[in-house]
C-alpha cells in the first residue's frame, strides 16, 4: 500500500557547468550572435549579392575550410602581438595615470599632450613607424597596438586616483599609514572599476593597432597581412572570414578582462534584471 505521507522526490540538482552554459550571460551572447547572422545573410540573399559584392555567413565556412592552417598561424601572430602590447600599454598607461593622478602639476602638464598624441590618426603614424624600423615587423606591430591602446588606461587610473576622497587619506595619515599604504588599501581599490572598463576599450583598439600595421607594412604578417591579400586576390569570402575571425579574437580577449574584472573587482559589480 503506498504510503500518501511520504515527501515528494527532492528535485535533482543541475551540475555546476550545465548552469553556466544555460545562464543568461552565456544565452544572450550566443543568441545575439545567430540574429546577427541570419540578419546578414537575409540581407544577402534579399539582394542578391553575389559573393565578390557581399560574402553571406553561408560562404564563409568553405573559406574557414580551405585556409584552416592560415587562420591558425596568422591568427596566433596577431593575438600574440596584441596581447603584448596590451600588457604594454597596462604598464605604461598605470605609471603615467599615477603620476597625473597624484600630482595635480603633472596632471596640468601631461593631459594635453596626451589629448595631443592620441588625437593623431594612428593610421597616419603606422607608414612612418614602418619606415624608421624597416624589417623590424613584430616590433613595430606591438609598438603601434600600445601606442593606440594606453591612453584610456592612463586617463582612467589619473581620475579615478584624482578623485579619492581627501577625508580617507587624511584619517590614514593620521594614524600613521605611509603612502604606499595608502595607495595599496585605498586608491587601488577605488581605481580598479575604472580601469577595468578602461581595459576594455583597450582590448579592441589594440587589435586595430595591430592590424593596421599588418596591413601596411610590406613585411606584414597575420591576420591583417591575410586580409590584404584576400582583398589583392578580390577573394570576398576570405576577406570577410578574416573580418570574422578578427571579431572572434577580440571577444576571447574581452571576456578575459571580464573574467579578470568578476576576479578582482567584482565587489563593485551590480546586477541589474
Amino acid at each position: 500500500m503506498t504510503d500518501l505521507s511520504a515527501p515528494d522526490a527532492a528535485p535533482v540538482a543541475r551540475p555546476v557547468w550545465l548552469k553556466r552554459l544555460t545562464s543568461r550571460a552565456v544565452v544572450a551572447p550566443l543568441a545575439a550572435v545567430v540574429v546577427f547572422l541570419a540578419l546578414w545573410e537575409a540581407l544577402v540573399r534579399i539582394n542578391n549579392w553575389p559573393n565578390y559584392v557581399m560574402a553571406s555567413p553561408s560562404d564563409l565556412p568553405a573559406a574557414y575550410a580551405r585556409y584552416w592552417q592560415l587562420f591558425l598561424v596568422m591568427g596566433w601572430q596577431t593575438l600574440w602581438r596584441t596581447v603584448v602590447g596590451l600588457v604594454l600599454a597596462v604598464v605604461v598607461g598605470i605609471a603615467i595615470g599615477m603620476v597625473m593622478g597624484f600630482s595635480r602639476t603633472m596632471r596640468d602638464a601631461l593631459y594635453p599632450l596626451l589629448v595631443g598624441f592620441n588625437a593623431i590618426p594612428k593610421a597616419t603614424v603606422v607608414p612612418i613607424v614602418a619606415l624608421l624600423f624597416v624589417g623590424m615587423h613584430d616590433f613595430n606591430t606591438v609598438l603601434i597596438a600600445f601606442m593606440i591602446s594606453f591612453f584610456p588606461i592612463a586617463v582612467s587610473v589619473s581620475i579615478g586616483l584624482s578623485t579619492l576622497e581627501p577625508e580617507y587619506r587624511d584619517i590614514l595619515r593620521s594614524l600613521g599609514a605611509s603612502r604606499t599604504a595608502i595607495f595599496w588599501k585605498i586608491a587601488l581599490p577605488k581605481t580598479l572599476p575604472e580601469f577595468f572598463g578602461a581595459l576594455k576599450v583597450a582590448v579592441t583598439l589594440a587589435f586595430i593597432g595591430t592590424n593596421l600595421m599588418e596591413i601596411v607594412s610590406p613585411h606584414g604578417r597575420g591576420l591583417g597581412a591575410l586580409f590584404d591579400s584576400a582583398k589583392t586576390n578580390s577573394d570576398y569570402p576570405l576577406m570577410f572570414a578574416v573580418l570574422i575571425a578578427l571579431a572572434a579574437l577580440g571577444i576571447l580577449l574581452y571576456y578575459v578582462v571580464v573574467a579578470l574584472e568578476k576576479t578582482f573587482a567584482g565587489w563593485a559589480e551590480r546586477d541589474h534584471h
